[in-house]
């Protein structure tokens, strides 16, 4: 196994038990070798990242330090380096965009650490996503970047203890952390240069269509639409994602939370558009069910398009009738 050093692995790795043995992106070193040999983890079970992506995952590393910095700095002296960000950001998030593999895409601004700057890049990426498929024109996709990218600038007035808390926050823990909303809002308002919507952006992203969100609890038209497409993006991004109280979702948990309102009453148009998007795209994509298996996605239901034809092996399995298996994830 010696030649497998070196080479960073795409999935986590769990023995049989189910308990794990290297977590994701972990670039195999000797120790973990040992791991493997020890118990008996078949190499050619393994995935491996491929150059193309350790490229990839390389470039938003970059980025995401970068915003750590600059985020740090902001924490510092509350002020807003609005040039560095649109130099030093921006060209990346959009750039990120228009990655052809969306798949590929979600799978690389996954947060496993650093969750808080990885996030920021993260919602900036699929908000300008989610702008192109709504036909925004160039300059509506350059404020909704900065604005997605913004989002939760006021966090860094929030103590990091709570933001990394991996239990239950008490009541008065959430009230302090509902705050960043308006933190945010009152740093960017007063930031020489910045569109009017994008300290919206900061002080709505968690207000929902039934007036259930905070901090103002406002209701559908009340709401901008660029705060409605980050609160989406937020959303899949945060469930997607690894974090101190819980584990990336599982595809389909995700994509049917978000149909039925679980995270609050989300803009039903953004919500359709993004979902829809994602699942017609799917087809032709090699899928992991909840069971283990793997098959290929053939076509979509059209009574329910989250419940596509799999093929696996010579079986074809028609998810619209199997209550018992759903689409874990996307294997890329």
């Amino acid at each position: 196994m010696d030649h497998l050093l070196g080479q960073i692995v795409k999935n986590e790795i769990t023995n049989s038990r189910g308990l794990t043995l290297i977590p994701a992106r972990s670039a195999l070193n000797q120790d973990h070798i040992e791991i493997l040999r020890n118990h008996l983890v078949d190499p050619i079970s393994i995935v491996f990242m491929s150059e193309d992506e350790e490229i990839h995952k390389q470039s938003i590393n970059q980025v995401v330090n970068t915003s750590k910095e600059l985020f740090q700095s902001i924490g510092m002296s509350g002020k807003i380096p609005l040039m560095e960000i649109r130099k030093e950001i921006l060209p990346f998030v959009q750039q990120a965009s228009k990655n052809e593999n969306i798949f590929q895409l979600f799978d690389i601004v996954k947060a496993t650490d650093e969750y808080t700057y990885q996030h920021n890049v993260g919602v900036g990426i699929l908000s300008t996503l989610i702008g192109r498929w709504l036909n925004f024109t160039d300059l509506e996709i350059a404020t909704l970047s900065l604005a997605a990218t913004l989002h939760d600038v006021g966090k860094v007035k929030v103590p990091i203890e709570l933001l990394n808390k991996p239990g239950k926050l008490s009541d008065e823990e959430f009230a302090l952390v509902k705050k960043h909303t308006i933190y945010g809002y009152e740093m960017l308002k007063d930031t020489i240069g910045l569109n009017h919507r994008i300290p919206l952006v900061a002080l709505q992203h968690h207000e929902r269509n039934d007036g259930k969100g905070y901090p103002l609890g406002l209701k559908e038209e009340k709401v901008d639409l660029f705060s409605k497409i980050v609160a989406v993006a937020d959303i899949f991004h945060a469930m997607s994602s690894y974090r101190p109280y819980h584990e990336p979702l599982p595809f389909h948990e995700i994509v049917s939370q978000m149909r039925r309102g679980t995270f609050g009453a989300l803009d039903p148009t953004v919500v359709s558009v993004f979902l829809n998007n994602i699942v017609k795209r799917m087809i032709g994509e090699n899928v992991i069910l909840s069971d283990g298996t793997i098959g290929e996605v053939i076509s979509l239901n059209p009574h329910n398009i989250e419940t596509p034809f799999i093929k696996v092996n010579d079986e074809f399995i028609d998810l619209s009738k199997r209550t018992d298996i759903q689409i874990k994830e996307i294997r890329i």
